[in-house]
């Protein structure tokens, strides 16, 4: 069994499973409003939704014969608060990166008189052949 963190970001790796959950966050809708802006059918979005589900990111409840989707936030949690541990993780990184480089400049400032180097060709100057 996959963990829980794999088969969220799993599921939301589709762009057309993160425009149903886009849909979801707007209110519940039935497996057939949810197609509607699709040009797939029915049984499509419905494994669409089933993928979903099985990460735990929408539930289905039924209403006699209709079947309304809702998302439910608990997995979304789960990734945002990992994907927030990295992001604190390379702020600080960057934060220290950009200290260190505002140390260089004011540490090392360059003489008034350097003369700026010529820009490098991208391209080898091309020889002209000879008849």
């Amino acid at each position: 069994m996959e963990d829980l963190l794999s088969t969220t970001f799993a599921a939301l790796a589709d762009p057309t499973r993160r425009a149903i959950l886009e849909r979801l966050a707007h209110g519940d809708a039935t497996v057939g409003e949810l197609a509607e802006p699709f040009a797939m059918t029915l049984p499509a979005i419905s494994k669409h939704v089933s993928v979903l589900e099985r990460a735990g990111l929408v539930t289905k409840d039924r209403d006699g014969q209709r079947r309304h989707c809702r998302i439910t936030a608990t997995p979304l949690r789960s990734a945002t608060s990992w994907l927030e541990e990295y992001r604190r993780h390379w702020e600080a990184n960057l934060d220290s990166l950009d200290a260190y480089l505002t140390h260089l400049q004011d540490a090392t400032p360059p003489p008034p008189d350097t003369p700026t180097p010529a820009p490098t060709p991208t391209q080898p100057a091309r020889k002209e052949q000879q008849p």
